[in-house]
């Protein structure tokens, strides 16, 4: 067979190998009794396994990279995809999809539909988190500058064109309103919508700067009300959720604002970013009881951060029971690389990898 016969070959059993992928690709629900999710058209449980693809091993994050290295980009979905993932949480930034308060970057979502290929092509649902401020410096003043109403209906305006853009691809398992969101407990700074960064990204972002007298809660459906209605516009298929922080509970200490059971209604189900500690997992388990208020829960972020492998697989054992989805980090270094570091954070990285490839097959 000669060298341009063996090219054209590989590229036709690619392409065929991409439809076939998108044939088979069945889109995402709640099953009938709340508790968890089936695929839509032949009801098989589908769990949740994956992971935060939220920035490569420098701290890059993805639309910093992805328009110049794409290839590094199929790489990796290949890897996690290989790895036992079914299932990649991408963030999404606003200043790279919103020119102005009304108008979206289309060269941003020609890349996310670019992105709903490859997703397709390699069996894996996204979680597309969104309205992500993680670099201080690239979210733009005009941004900032805009009072509640305005800033929410910016946000409205970010997620009707992701949507728009989205609503025919069945690899969306959901739409992320915002990574981590606050009402704020007292009355912040004109512009302060950001919380404390966390090396060095900003995770926790504020919904208000001022509740103004109004319950936390009942600004938080609202807010929730606001965007899932933009979505709904353009996609009535794609489940919809928001990725909340362990604080969220209504007990005492820091609270969110977000309280589950008063703030569930308009979402298909919830997410809980939660890190067991060294040997807290009793409390831990406790607190994703918390979030179980009668719709599926995923816990959309975890990772052995604060607690060693033995004791995080104890806390991923005893979350199943309660537990709908697991989602945890990958950063672009498979276990083949990782094996020839002599660092500690790559020998925990590695150890991380190992764990989760192991498990996943306890969750198909």
């Amino acid at each position: 067979m000669t060298p341009a016969r063996i090219v054209l070959t590989s590229l036709v059993l690619f392409l065929l190998a991409g439809r076939a992928g998108a044939a088979e690709l069945e889109r995402i629900q709640v099953t009938k009794d709340g508790k968890g999710f089936e695929l839509s058209a032949s009801a098989k449980p589908f769990v949740p396994w994956g992971f935060n693809y939220d920035h490569d091993a420098p701290g890059r994050l993805l639309e910093d990279y992805w328009l110049t290295e794409w290839p590094t980009v199929e790489e990796d979905f290949r890897e996690m995809k290989e790895l036992g993932a079914n299932v990649v949480r991408i963030h999404l930034q606003f200043g790279q999809f919103m020119e102005t308060a009304d108008k979206p970057n289309s060269a941003s979502l020609r890349q996310l539909a670019k992105l709903l290929d490859l997703a397709t092509r390699t069996g894996l649902y996204l979680d597309l988190t969104g309205l992500g401020c993680y670099h201080k410096a690239d979210v733009p003043a005009w941004y900032d500058a805009l009072e509640e109403r305005a800033r929410w209906a910016a946000q409205a305006n970010f997620w009707a064109a992701i949507a728009k853009q989205c609503k025919d691809s069945p690899a969306v398992l959901c739409y992320d309103l915002m990574n981590e969101p606050v009402v704020a407990g007292g009355k912040r700074k004109p512009g302060e919508w950001l919380g404390p960064a966390f090396a060095g990204k900003h995770f926790v972002q504020f919904i208000t700067l001022d509740a103004a007298g109004r319950a936390p809660h009942r600004v938080a459906a609202e807010w929730i009300r606001t965007l899932t209605q933009a979505i709904r516009q353009h996609d009535r298929q794609s489940l919809i959720t928001v990725g909340l922080v362990d604080w969220s509970l209504d007990r005492p200490g820091l609270r969110s604002g977000f309280v589950p059971e008063k703030i569930a209604a308009d979402l298909d189900f919830l997410c809980v970013h939660l890190y067991p500690k060294q040997g807290e997992v009793p409390k831990a388990i406790e607190t994703l009881r918390g979030f179980a208020v009668g719709k599926p829960v995923v816990i959309e972020e975890t990772f052995p951060l604060q607690a060693g492998l033995p004791e995080f697989g104890q806390f991923i054992t005893e979350s199943r029971g309660i537990a709908s989805g697991w989602i945890g980090f990958y950063w672009g270094k498979p276990p083949a690389e990782l094996r020839k570091s002599k660092t500690i954070g790559d020998s925990i990285l590695l150890g991380w990898l190992e764990f989760f490839q192991r498990e996943a097959g306890k969750v198909k």
